[in-house]
């Protein structure tokens, strides 16, 4: 079966497949801070355009509010229609759990003929714990978390537990900006040594980071665009002052701490003679709504967090004391979890108290707080604060309708000013109001008419510009790079084996050196030999649920989130990684043979030779949600677009190029994927039932998530026709499916 013949690659082609398409601070600075002005919101204003939009009758809230700022803004053209059930359902499942639908799903969805289906699918897909994965994804690309940097590793299980648990944004934020300790044992401290705790940086990336605010240009000078300063700058870089990045040199132990001198001086280097440069008082340049002002959005916010204080403090104070028996407490809590099954809200709240009750007097006293850091995290997160809630907003509105209300993302400035201010307030409010619940979030915008709404095609390339940047169309967005490799794993059925035992054998020729005779000690190198030559002949060691060695490309490191929080509990600095195929106990021992042999390698000769390896290559993927993260550069979720995490505001390149184009012609999963194994449908429908037909609909259903044409079904038929073998012409025809432009991109 050939992937590449003349006829598969032409009709490939044809499809679109290259479509490349009050601090105690040592000293005060010499002059007062410059606050950064901005103008007052106007409450009664928001409060009457809001009410005239909801006269409105066609959308949710959401809708209704954008409809009339569009029509403000003198916007006349209608907006693109909703989009039918099976192409609504492949989108929400991309976005929602990272991979497209199976063909069981879309059946369930179809013969579900309730209006409040596409409700439901929502509220299902948003308590999956698939859920949890893709997000995971989304916050690890915002706060640049590394899992080979220092703790990064547990500082993406921590993400993925915070998720789970309906850990409030703000929270998150909080402790992320606020942590000391040491890698690993704290997690969140990650993000604070990830620049090395270097003043400078962090002022820069928390700015950008949490705000989107971009303050680093005004390090070295008033920034030459905005209205930032240097004495801002250094006045905002200074809450990290005190923060240090220690390593001991003996343990290898790095960590994060508090120094009593802060390194933050003003004037800068360069503007004033030494002596005179003194430690600069931290101060936030940014804007924020007056204390004397209470608008709706903060009285809502105010009223559900003390409602959710009182239920929380109930609970712990069934304890009668925070040394009471935490079992009790937790077997309470679970009482009262059961008692509030199908409230959201409630269930968000027993977690927490949970946690809580876990985390009684275990890491009181541990680290030394940041009393500067502390307040700087309070002042960030505070509702009154209105970029932190707008920029988590504009983020998670660029990932689902695929273009920001700012855009950049990340460039909130007088110079760039968002598209639809009043739209961006709404969300922002409702946010806030909701006690910063991500879900919340998430579910007001794939529930909106403005996330369902169809592409726009035939028009000038400014008439659909226009149209999509008024967001009277959805723009065209390719799947992330993870979506992309979980769907072909979806629509291949590669999440386990597919193959009965024996179909796939294969022989390989395994390198592999033993000992000249005469040189160097050679008892411990031939045992080590005896070991791999006894592991080449028998295949790689697998237990019976485990794939295949595969491509170094396609797979990769799986993190088990539970076991890196668990190690991160025991205060164990190193994080471990487990392959998603797990080395056997004479593996294990091989290597330790092969480590002690690097200390007696002076004087040592090999002789190189050849062993013969028979295995049965019987592959599963696992999901790349779970893969360690950012992947290595020539892996698949590098090439598509995944980035290394390093660069401040770097964003995820979906430009298509030649290496995508050949990975997805020639890499391992798409072959893979593309084989009919004899444990899926599309087995059954051949061999069975005989029905070609069936089996090319069944193609299209799997993959494309909707029903082939009559001409798609004949050319279907041709293509399948040119190999003598069926399942070979099935799978050249599935091969094309997968390697079209509708595939990889969302409907």
């Amino acid at each position: 079966m050939k992937r590449w013949s003349i006829l598969s690659a032409s009709v490939c082609l044809s499809l679109g497949v290259l479509g490349l398409s009050d601090f105690d601070a040592q000293a005060k600075p010499p002059v007062a801070q410059k606050k950064v002005e901005k103008a007052p919101v106007d409450p009664k204003a928001e409060a009457a355009f809001r009410e005239q939009a909801k006269k409105l009758t066609s959308g949710t809230e959401l809708d209704k509010v954008l409809a009339l700022e569009n029509k403000e803004r003198g916007i006349k053209a209608d907006p693109m229609p909703v989009v039918d059930d099976l192409t609504f359902l492949r989108r929400v499942y991309c976005d929602l759990v990272g991979r497209i639908p199976t063909n069981e799903e879309a059946a369930v969805f179809e013969a579900d003929k309730s209006s409040a289906k596409r409700n439901e699918i929502i509220d299902r897909l948003i308590a999956d714990d698939r859920f949890v994965d893709r997000w995971t994804v989304f916050y690890a690309d915002m706060f640049r978390l590394r899992a080979q940097a220092d703790g990064g590793g547990a500082a993406l299980a921590w993400v993925h537990q915070a998720i789970a648990d309906g850990m409030p944004h703000d929270e998150m934020s909080r402790r992320l900006i606020t942590t000391n300790g040491k890698a690993g044992a704290a997690p969140e401290v990650a993000f604070v040594l990830g620049d090395n705790a270097d003043p400078m940086i962090l002022a820069g990336v928390t700015s950008q980071v949490f705000m989107g605010v971009r303050i680093s240009c005004a390090q070295c000078h008033d920034h030459p665009f905005d209205v930032w300063t240097q004495e801002n700058f250094y006045g905002f870089a200074a809450y990290f002052g005190k923060t240090q990045r220690i390593e001991n040199q003996f343990t290898r132990t790095i960590y994060a701490k508090e120094n009593e001198q802060s390194t933050v001086l003003w004037p800068p280097e360069g503007k004033a003679k030494p002596d005179e440069r003194k430690p600069m008082k931290p101060s936030f340049p940014f804007d924020t709504v007056a204390a004397s002002e209470t608008p709706e959005y903060i009285a809502r916010f105010n009223a559900l967090r003390a409602k959710q204080k009182a239920e929380k403090d109930a609970l712990l104070a069934k304890a009668g004391a925070k040394d009471s028996d935490v079992d009790d407490l937790l077997a309470d809590a679970s009482e009262n979890e059961q008692k509030a099954k199908g409230k959201k809200q409630d269930d968000a709240i027993t977690k927490q108290a949970k946690q809580d009750a876990k985390d009684l007097n275990i890491k009181a006293g541990l680290y030394t707080t940041s009393e500067w850091r502390t307040q700087l995290a309070e002042l960030v997160t505070s509702p009154r604060n209105r970029f932190f809630a707008k920029n988590l907003v504009n983020r998670a509105w660029s990932d689902l309708i695929g273009r920001g209300i700012v855009d950049p993302i990340d460039d909130f400035s007088d110079n760039n000013p968002p598209s639809h201010p009043k739209t961006l307030d709404f969300i922002a409010d409702e946010f806030v109001a909701g006690g910063y619940d991500l879900r919340t979030l998430v579910r007001l915008i794939v529930n909106s008419q403005v996330y369902q709404r169809a592409h726009v095609y035939g028009l000038a390339e400014q008439e659909q510009q226009d149209l999509e940047k008024s967001f009277l169309a959805t723009p065209m967005r390719r799947m992330l790079s993870e979506t992309l490799y979980d769907s072909i794993i979806t629509a291949g059925h590669l999440f386990d084996v597919k193959h009965t035992p024996g179909k796939n054998m294969k022989t390989t020729w395994k390198l592999s050196q033993m000992v000249k005779p005469g040189t160097g000690r050679q008892g411990l190198a031939l045992t080590a030999m005896k070991f791999e030559q006894k592991m080449a002949m028998n295949g790689p060691a697998m237990d019976k649920d485990e794939a295949a060695p595969g491509l170094d490309l396609e797979k990769g490191i799986e993190i088990d989130f539970g076991k890196v929080l668990a190690n991160a509990k025991k205060e164990e600095s190193k994080v471990e990684v487990e392959e998603m195929r797990v080395m056997s106990k004479e593996e294990i021992e091989a290597e330790r043979m092969r480590a002690q042999m690097q200390t007696q390698r002076r004087g040592v000769d090999y002789i190189d030779r050849y062993v013969k390896a028979t295995f049965d290559d019987n592959p599963k993927f696992g999901s790349s949600l779970r893969m360690s993260s950012p992947a290595a550069p020539e892996h698949f979720l590098r090439v598509f677009g995944q980035t290394d995490r390093e660069i401040l505001g770097e964003s995820r390149d979906h430009a298509p190029n030649m290496r995508q184009a050949l990975m997805m012609l020639n890499g391992q999963l798409i072959h893979e994927a593309s084989r009919v194994g004899e444990f899926e449908p599309m087995h059954a429908v051949l061999a069975e039932q005989k029905n070609l037909d069936g089996a090319i609909k069944l193609a299209y259903r799997e993959i494309l998530t909707r029903e082939p044409s009559a001409d798609e079904i004949r050319e279907a038929k041709a293509i399948i026709a040119a190999q003598k073998d069926q399942f070979d012409g099935m799978a050249d025809f599935r091969w094309i499916l997968l390697n079209c432009n509708e595939f990889r991109f969302l409907p």
